[in-house]
């Protein structure tokens, strides 16, 4: 399978002052606002690291449920919480918090599906950067 996707961002004036909007394909995120205070203070609007920590989590918690239903289990509910630490100009780590109920599996097997899941995740593999994973099975 290949396929391509696109999103494109624009920005007018400096970095601090400036102003500028992203936007996706499907216009999920159509013109959304993106200036210096939505990336490194509270603004309202995006940011690039949020939209990674998105991504991520959207992808590692799909990748999981694929995974799961190879193993023949079928989960009632995963929820993934991505954690992006940017430092001194990087991101620095990514940490995946996974929460889940997933009828007749084992912790074990849970928490080896789930590291899985984050080291084939296709984000996963894209990012250079240190990812951890907290996953907790739910009765």
């Amino acid at each position: 399978m290949k396929f391509t996707r696109k999103a494109h961002a624009n920005w007018q004036g400096t970095g601090m002052e400036g102003k500028g909007t992203i936007s996706t394909q499907s216009t999920t995120l159509d013109n959304a606002q993106l200036s210096f205070k939505t990336r490194f203070a509270d603004g309202v609007g995006t940011n690039p690291e949020e939209l990674v920590a998105a991504a991520h989590s959207g992808c590692f918690t799909m990748q999981l449920s694929f995974l799961l239903n190879e193993a023949g289990f079928t989960a009632d509910d995963l929820t993934t919480e991505a954690t992006v630490t940017f430092e001194d100009g990087s991101i620095t780590l990514i940490h995946l918090d996974l929460k889940g109920k997933v009828p007749s599996i084992s912790a074990e097997e849970f928490t080896a599906t789930a590291n899985k899941a984050k080291e084939i995740c296709p984000i996963s593999k894209l990012l250079n950067t240190t990812i951890t994973l907290s996953a907790e099975l739910i009765s």
